[in-house]
């Protein structure tokens, strides 16, 4: 159903993300209009919407179809194959629809969601998605980011790179202790600079040290002076290198100008993982560390009721909180991270100032502290200037 049309109207007393003080906010006809210091408190805390940079909504709403937990990475790849045999248009767009409406109830704006994408020619998901990207534009704005082995990419590239091109998409790799390194990460590098596309890759993703994709990656970025364009998602095994080694990888991406998406999610479910025991290593790349040197650092969902990742619900405020706890972030201070920054680096804006769009969340708490620690504080998620109904969709 849609939300009832409010044309405009003042939200008073407001504690607005990233100012002192509490706020009046005036919205007519679906944009602010004002934005004024108020003399009272109490009106909840009001932060822009959000933007959720690393999703699969391929592979979501499929864990009940698992076979086992996944104790490892790639026992989780296997697993998903062998389901992603089955998937059919229909199942395909049931379940990323119910991802998309989930995320649009939650908050979500923008969201970048990646596709498996093997051999030449484009998976079944990819035409579906991109289907539902049209449908949706408008709620949740849906930017989709092929995801191959890069081996498999650099032998199929020529082919794969077009089509993410004709798509409006983003090209990305899976990178993870491959032979040749430097040589296959350079390849990929070169169909971006042909077809003028922006870099997304998964990297990194386990606790080997001798993983060190990343160092290959923001080598060939700063040769190509691609700063802004090449973004680098999970680094786990950045949280197991010798810090040292780690803070001048760091320094050399930020001069390159790569960016940083952290999971906690998944990378936190998945790594160390064995029957019987309590994981020691929970691969959480080092987030205080990237933005001190200098990277935009951004949250993102991963994996939702996969068989990478079992729970979740395209809630980025949930993943937030779960990045809070694990990553000590001070709660005020790193709200852009899933909303501002995974913006930008989508070619968008969210924030909230005269002019734009009455677009926001507003939670029934005193500031984001209260907000995350109170899981039953009410909250409301406005799209230019309307209050949207509070989600009511069947389990799937």
């Amino acid at each position: 159903m849609n939300a009832p049309e409010i044309r405009g109207g003042t939200l008073t007393g407001l504690s607005l993300a990233g100012r002192d003080g509490t706020w009046d906010l005036t919205h007519q006809d679906g944009r602010i209009v004002a934005l004024r210091p108020s003399p009272t408190t109490g009106g909840g805390f009001v932060m822009p919407r959000l933007a959720d940079v690393h999703v699969h909504l391929d592979k979501t709403f499929t864990a009940d179809r698992m076979p086992q937990r996944a104790l490892s990475l790639f026992a989780a790849i296997e697993m998903m194959a062998a389901d992603a045999a089955t998937w059919t248009v229909d199942d395909l767009k049931r379940r990323a629809e119910a991802g998309l409406a989930r995320a649009h109830a939650h908050g979500t704006a923008l969201m970048r969601s990646h596709v498996d994408w093997h051999g030449k020619e484009p998976p079944l998901a990819w035409r579906v998605l991109s289907g539902l990207a049209g449908q949706w534009q408008g709620r949740v704005d849906l930017q989709l980011a092929s995801l191959t082995p890069l081996d498999d990419l650099v032998e199929n590239g020529a082919s794969v790179a077009p089509t993410v091109r004709d798509g409006g998409g983003v090209l990305g790799a899976f990178v993870y202790r491959n032979e040749d390194l430097a040589q296959k990460i350079g390849a990929v590098f070169d169909l971006a600079e042909k077809y003028g596309l922006d870099l997304d890759f998964h990297v990194d993703e386990g606790v080997e040290p001798e993983a060190r994709g990343i160092d290959a990656i923001i080598a060939e970025t700063a040769r190509r002076s691609m700063a802004g364009h090449v973004l680098c998602g999970h680094g786990c095994a950045l949280s197991v290198r010798d810090p040292e080694e780690v803070r001048r990888v760091l320094d050399r991406g930020a001069e390159a100008g790569i960016g940083l998406t952290v999971l906690p999610g998944a990378n936190s479910y998945l790594q160390d993982g064995g029957p019987g025991r309590t994981p020691r290593l929970r691969g959480l790349a080092p987030l205080h560390e990237a933005r001190t040197a200098g990277i935009p650092v951004m949250i993102g969902s991963d994996n939702v009721r996969d068989g990478f990742y079992p729970y979740g619900d395209y809630d980025l405020w949930d993943v937030y909180r779960l990045a809070v706890l694990n990553g000590h972030l001070p709660h005020h201070d790193w709200l852009d991270a899933i909303s501002a920054a995974p913006a930008r680096w989508m070619g968008r804006d969210l924030g909230l100032r005269e002019g734009a769009p009455a677009s926001f969340i507003r939670f029934d708490a005193s500031g984001p502290g209260d907000a995350l620690s109170r899981t039953r504080a009410g909250r409301e998620v406005w799209q230019n200037g309307r209050r949207l109904p509070e989600f009511q969709g069947d389990e799937t």
